[in-house]
């Protein structure tokens, strides 16, 4: 496998440059309103063996960084596998395995043919293909020798996605790169191939480059997190690390679901956060590193919240919205307290609670995270 150790790296597409690339549906062309910055100094360390699930909204430069490990984009700074620098070596010379949201199978080869293509091209003998496609038949398990005599066209999303996974493992690679694999799946086939591929990383210890937008999957399959946003990473763990102590309010307003509830206030004279006629105290570690009227972030995870039983509460506000979450058994209330932001309170399903129901809040002092409402990084 491979350690791989990302330095420095910075990607800018021109004004007019296409980004038509493979695993795309279609090509993609900027708009002629100069230059963007996709990738602002990234380092990132993905250690030998592990699974680096990438996590961030649309266009903030997962994808374009999945992209440069491959060598697919030219770009600036510094890759490298095992401490190998492998700026400019070609794609097909990385030994990786790639797998894309649209699958990116060979519409006129059979399952088979998508196999054997990288032996063909490499010039590799038949025999090998052969052993090779053979062993990793057993691996995929039942039914997918099946796969092999079928077109991708006569395969559902599943059966491709499933193709296209045999293809990157028949390589033996030494780093699987994913870009959104199970995006085009139902619900029912996502959770089971990302159940399959959970299991083939773990079988062979596999290093992974997992680009994702869902949470669910980032969290079973990645070792660590990284998030990022406009082109930076900005800050890697576990789900743990980052879910309990998130360094700034983007990480924290972007993980969970539902996410931390942030609600903007200031400092006040008496050493205490505070928001129209709502004041709480804040940890000396915190107010003494301000002023009066610093702008200051309060924040709390809906599972912390809770509705008061004791008579004292830290507010009362009206129900506005509730979310059911059946599975578990839980509901997110969403309480307006004026003039703060909605604030989630995730409550058990036999809380009989109702839309316009006046309600009485506590936010545990020992839960609350605060950060500082200028530069946004979580403080204490």
């Amino acid at each position: 496998m491979a350690k791989i150790r990302i330095e420095h790296v910075r990607k800018v597409f021109a004004a007019d440059e296409s980004i038509a690339l493979p695993g795309l549906r279609e090509a993609r062309h900027r708009k002629n309103d100069g230059p963007q910055v996709a990738l602002d100094g990234v380092d990132l360390l993905v250690r030998d063996g592990e699974t680096m699930a990438v996590l961030g909204p649309s266009g903030c430069g997962k994808s374009t960084l999945l992209r440069v490990l491959a060598g697919l984009i030219s770009y600036e700074g510094h890759v490298y596998y095992d401490d190998v620098l492998v700026d400019g070596v070609k794609p097909f010379k990385r030994n990786i395995g790639m797998v894309f949201q649209n699958y990116a199978l060979y519409p006129q080869l059979n399952g088979y043919g998508n196999l054997s293509f990288t032996f063909w091209v490499r010039h590799r003998s038949a025999q090998e293909a052969e052993e090779r496609i053979r062993a990793t038949s057993k691996i995929m398990g039942i039914g997918f020798d099946e796969l092999l005599k079928h077109q991708p066209g006569q395969l559902s999303g599943g059966e491709q996605q499933r193709l296209a996974l045999g293809r990157a493992l028949v390589r033996n690679p030494d780093l699987f790169l994913f870009d959104e694999p199970l995006s085009n799946l139902d619900a029912k086939l996502r959770i089971r191939t990302r159940g399959e591929i959970k299991r083939l990383l773990q079988r062979f210890g596999h290093t992974a480059f997992y680009v994702t937008h869902d949470q669910i999957e980032a969290t079973a399959l990645g070792d660590r997190l990284a998030i990022m946003r406009a082109g930076k990473v900005e800050q890697v763990g576990t789900y743990a690390i980052l879910h309990e102590r998130p360094i700034n309010t983007f990480v924290a307003g972007f993980l969970g679901s539902p996410p931390m509830t942030l609600l903007p206030g200031t400092l006040n004279e008496r050493g205490a956060w505070q928001c129209g006629d709502l004041e709480i105290p804040v940890p000396k570690i915190v107010g003494n590193r301000l002023h009066v009227g610093w702008s200051l972030v309060l924040g709390i995870r809906p599972e912390n919240a809770r509705l008061a039983s004791d008579g004292s509460p830290t507010f009362a506000g009206r129900v506005i919205h509730i979310e059911r979450d059946l599975p578990r058994h839980a509901q997110t209330l969403y309480v307006k307290h004026a003039p703060l932001p909605d604030i989630a309170v995730t409550v058990p399903s036999s809380e009989r609670v109702q839309r316009g129901d006046q309600v009485p809040v506590l936010l545990p002092g020992d839960k609350l995270t605060f950060f500082d409402g200028k530069t946004e990084m979580r403080m204490g």
